[in-house]
């Protein structure tokens, strides 16, 4: 004889979840890395799923310009600036990200971020 199932469960409704990614970009590798670090350690603690961070390859601009003008000698300037980046991947409510992101960044680091509805 088969029985009913009649009691009543509770069923949680699911919050939606969002792959979000986070790019930092600076000239300065030691802001870059704080800024990482304290994003990974506040996600940590929210328990969220996180990936990264993935360091992504030294952007390097160069510019070479003569140092004297008219026809003087033939001498050369070279100028670099090289440009870190560092990806970071978040899977979690779109609400909880705020609370993570509140985090405060040093001068030069830029920050985006890039939700994506999967």
């Amino acid at each position: 004889m088969a029985f009913k199932d009649t009691c009543k469960r509770f069923v949680e409704p699911e919050v939606e979840s969002h792959g979000i990614r986070i790019t930092f970009t600076s000239h300065n590798v030691k802001s870059l890395e704080k800024a990482c670090a304290d994003l990974f350690r506040g996600a940590k603690e929210k328990n969220l799923r996180v990936k990264g961070p993935v360091r992504m390859p030294a952007e390097t601009l160069r510019a070479t310009a003569r140092k004297t003008c008219g026809e003087g000698s033939k001498t050369w300037d070279h100028f670099q600036m090289k440009i870190h980046k560092q990806l970071t991947d978040l899977h979690s409510p779109s609400n909880v990200v705020k609370q993570v992101t509140s985090i405060s960044i040093e001068p030069g680091v830029e920050v985006e971020i890039t939700i994506a509805d999967a």
